[in-house]
Order: C-alpha cells, then structure tokens, then sequence
C-alpha cells in the first residue's frame, strides 16, 4: 500500500472516530467528500486539524467562534465552507 493511501485511510477513521456524533458527521462527511481532491500537503493539514479537540472545532465551525489555532491551518477554509 502507498504511504499516501495508509495517510488517507488513517484521516477517514480519525473524522469519523471521533468521540461527538456531530463531529463525527461533520468531519466524517467533509473528509469522504474530498479526500481525493487533496494533495500531500492539504493532507497533513488535515491531519493538524483532527489533532484539534472537538469542543473547540464544534465551536469554531457551528458557533462562529474565531480560533487562531484553527485558522493558521489552510484546509479549515475548506471545512468553513462545507455544508452537511
């Protein structure tokens, strides 16, 4: 198996394990829906950005709530965008 395909199935089970339902449709959705599309970097962007603890990701997406942490990473404008 390439190391690119072990990162992409290693990023869907983190969006989708990830221990709140929303969160888990959220994250589990918008990775399924472009993983594909995305390149090695968008890649460990996205990787950055499941490190980050759902309260604070739930808050920043569904409250509006601004988050240094969040923005400084480049793909969270793509989940910004995403619509479920």
């Amino acid at each position: 198996m390439k190391n690119n395909e072990f990162l992409k199935k290693q990023i869907i089970y983190r969006s989708i394990h990830r221990g709140t339902k929303e969160m888990d449709l959220l994250l589990g959705k918008f990775v399924k829906c472009h993983i594909n599309n995305f390149d090695n970097n968008d890649l460990n962007d996205l990787l950055k950005l499941l490190s980050i603890e759902d309260e604070i990701l739930y808050k920043w997406y569904f409250e509006k709530y601004p988050n240094k942490e969040v923005d400084s990473i480049q793909i969270s404008e793509k989940l910004r965008d995403f619509k479920l």
